[in-house]
């Protein structure tokens, strides 16, 4: 896996953003084992929970075209804030579902970065499991 490279296509999609509101700029980019590259953005409404944040298209966006967690090799999220941001809770249940535990996730805001995984981020995760 090239982190850079990763992180770089992140920051295409940070481009795209839509964030009228919160002016909070997010973006993503998920790495398959095969080396292609899905971007997300967050994208805004003013009716707040129509809204979607950057992780979840990138990774909304792979499984839409036919891939799911065995074939992710890692997503990189980037901001456009001050200090490293972080999947929020809603993100963090759905990354527990669609990621493998251990698949890297690389936070990133230019200049600081953090390698992590969705164990790390969401230990107690609710899950299929829980429905039996």
């Amino acid at each position: 896996m090239n982190k850079e490279e990763l992180i770089k296509k992140a920051f295409e999609g940070l481009k795209h953003a839509y964030a009228p509101y919160s002016k909070y700029q997010v973006g993503a980019c998920v790495l398959t084992k095969d080396g292609k590259y899905f971007l997300g953005c967050n994208i805004e409404n003013a009716a707040y929970p129509s809204g979607v944040c950057g992780e979840r298209v990138a990774v909304f966006n792979a499984y839409a075209n036919g891939y799911n967690k065995d074939s992710i090799e890692a997503i990189a999220i980037v901001t456009s804030g001050k200090r490293i941001g972080t999947p929020c809770g809603m993100c963090r249940q759905a990354l527990s579902e669609l990621l493998n535990a251990d698949t890297p996730i690389i936070l990133s805001n230019g200049e600081d970065e953090m390698i992590t995984n969705i164990s790390e981020l969401l230990p107690y995760n609710f899950s299929s499991e829980d429905l039996d």
